[in-house]
């Protein structure tokens, strides 16, 4: 199995190791990651500038390059340079925090799955869940729980476009309550801009915000996650609502002439 490990926390994040070795089980390793952290930017791929590769930068098994892009920009790259005759699992993570509920939208690490999904290769995004600031990211759990799960996961059959989300509560192995599989939760941010002054009394602003989670959804991940458990939501590429569409198309039909 030809296997490509990206992220957005970059090639030097403790959890791209972390995930390499959990997996390099199952088959030949490539990273193709950031050359530094790109949080947060979501689906976004470079356009209007060249992308530099460099093999250099990663010191886990298999090869592995930085890349002056965003993770879709990687998936992409690696493509071409790390496995041109195709690649047949695409992990991104392990990320340094959740992704959950709404998370999904923002963060580069789905996107690398994302990516992978488009391409028709399997993918699965893989978080630690830590909530506190300060608290340990307990990568050695994350790395245990997916040796003793990846080779399951792999081989689960989904439906075309669609690819796993995984988040993993960050605590100790012996603590975790099992897995779950979920939907999308509710974890939104509060007062998100915030106004300040630099000291010549410029105004700015600062955007970040206040994390608000819905943790009594049942069936969620934010809810399973601050249970305990590993949460596994499977994520369509196709967010059309389904059942507005039909609504929409049974309206219409009645109002043509």
């Amino acid at each position: 199995m030809k296997i490509l490990l990206t992220n957005d926390d970059g090639i030097h994040a403790p959890g791209l190791l972390a995930l390499a070795e959990a997996a390099e089980h199952l088959g030949e390793i490539a990273a193709v990651a950031p050359d530094r952290e790109r949080s947060a930017c979501g689906h976004a791929m470079t356009m209007r500038d060249p992308l530099r590769v460099a093999e250099k930068g990663w010191t886990g098994p298999g090869r592995g390059w930085q890349v002056n892009g965003l993770p879709v920009d990687c998936v992409n790259v690696a493509r071409k340079v790390a496995w041109p005759e195709g690649i047949d699992l695409v992990l991104s993570g392990i990320n340094n925090g959740p992704n959950l509920g709404f998370d999904v939208t923002y963060s580069g690490t789905v996107a690398g799955a994302m990516e992978g999904c488009i391409n028709h290769i399997r993918s699965i995004a893989v978080s630690m869940a830590i909530f506190v600031d300060g608290s340990p990211y307990h990568y050695e759990t994350g790395t245990r729980w997916l040796q003793e799960n990846l080779d399951w996961l792999v081989r689960l059959e989904l439906p075309e476009l669609v690819f796993l989300n995984i988040n993993i509560p960050a605590i100790e192995f012996s603590e975790v309550q099992g897995h779950r599989f979920t939907r999308m939760g509710k974890r939104v941010y509060e007062d998100r801009v915030e106004y300040r002054s630099d000291p010549w009394g410029r105004p700015y602003y600062w955007q970040g915000g206040v994390v608000v989670m819905k943790t009594d959804e049942e069936g969620s991940d934010v809810r399973a996650v601050t249970e305990g458990f590993v949460s596994i939501t499977p994520i369509s590429l196709d967010w059309t609502h389904s059942a507005v569409l039909d609504s929409l198309q049974s309206r219409s039909t009645a109002h043509s002439r």
